[in-house]
């Protein structure tokens, strides 16, 4: 696979903890206006954030930062016991405005460049499929991307990251919201990699965590509630690791 990619140095990034073995990849959206206004941003030392590679909406690639060092990318994050991300993780930066920008489509060939990216990688380090997520998965209670609209599912067709075919879309209705009905809901969140308590009633954060999950492989309904539809693709997924 060959992909044309333009360095773009960022000074933000330090030494990867002795010994970390690189086994996330993190997909992120820029929430900029442009993909000059995020590449200015990510190489600001000031701004103290960065990623390992940026992808335009007409397909272009940028490198920040070497894949051997750490990016500043993931923040305060949790993901399967692990809390240091950008230790074990290679970040991408989708160029998208966002949420609050009225969150356009991502462009076909911006996805297919982010799939051929993420195979890249994955022909150098053994990231498993569990451990392609997005910001949002890693810190739902702040972030949103990449979002609902970007399609994990064509990602996994092509061989990066998980996605349940064939799961039947059972509905909103049927929402269970005491604590012993979700206690299975919890585990299975947990056990995915989510960082959820293990006991309790449906309450804002686990609502938090349901939206995160849903934005990652139930985009149709993002409602924070424990639904029918919902059910059926988290134990679809649980079966998938």
């Amino acid at each position: 696979m060959s992909l044309w990619i333009e360095d773009r140095p960022s000074p933000n990034h330090d030494a990867r903890p002795q010994a970390t073995t690189i086994d996330m990849i993190v997909l992120h959206y820029t929430g900029m206006a442009s993909a000059e206004a995020a590449l200015a941003r990510l190489a600001d030392p000031a701004a103290e954030v960065s990623a390992h590679y940026v992808v335009a909406e007409d397909g272009r690639i940028w490198r920040m930062v070497p894949e051997a060092r750490r990016a500043w990318h993931a923040g305060i994050a949790y993901w399967r016991g692990a809390t240091d991300i950008n230790a074990r993780a290679i970040g991408i930066e989708i160029v998208n405005p966002g949420h609050d920008a009225l969150y356009p489509p991502f462009p076909v060939l911006q996805l297919a460049v982010v799939c051929d990216l993420c195979l890249d990688i994955l022909s150098r380090h053994a990231v498993p499929a569990r451990n392609i997520v997005g910001h949002s998965d890693i810190a739902p209670e702040r972030k949103r991307d990449p979002g609902e609209k970007f399609d994990w599912q064509g990602l996994a067709q092509n061989g990066v990251g998980l996605w349940p075919e064939g799961v039947p879309d059972l509905g909103t209705g049927g929402v269970v919201r005491d604590a012993e009905s979700l206690r299975d809901v919890r585990a299975a969140l947990a056990e995915i990699g989510y960082r959820v308590a293990p006991e309790g009633a449906l309450d804002p954060a686990l609502s938090t965590v349901l939206r995160a999950f849903q934005r990652h492989w139930r985009p149709e309904a993002i409602t924070g509630q424990a639904d029918s539809g919902t059910l059926a693709r988290l134990l679809a997924v649980v079966r998938m690791l």
